[in-house]
């Protein structure tokens, strides 16, 4: 699933990033990697959501959160 489908509050384990290079790269950075955990926190109506990843909390923009897909963690 994508990770702008995920439910407020629910942990989930990214499985893959599809997104440019620059972007993936940044992502990177930020710690955005297969098989790390990420809790969505907050959903807007424009697709933008807030993630907490290893303790931070990352604003992300629809296009790119469409590019994170994502598991349920425990699954």
């Amino acid at each position: 699933m994508k990770l702008n489908e995920g439910e407020i509050g629910k942990n989930y384990v990214v499985t893959g990033v599809l997104a440019k290079q620059q972007v993936a790269r940044r992502l990177e950075a930020l710690g955005v990697n297969e098989r790390t955990p990420v809790v969505v926190l907050n959903k807007k109506g424009s697709g933008s959501l807030i993630i907490k990843v290893r303790g931070t909390r990352l604003a992300l923009g629809r296009q790119i959160a469409e590019g994170i897909t994502v598991k349920e963690a425990g699954r």
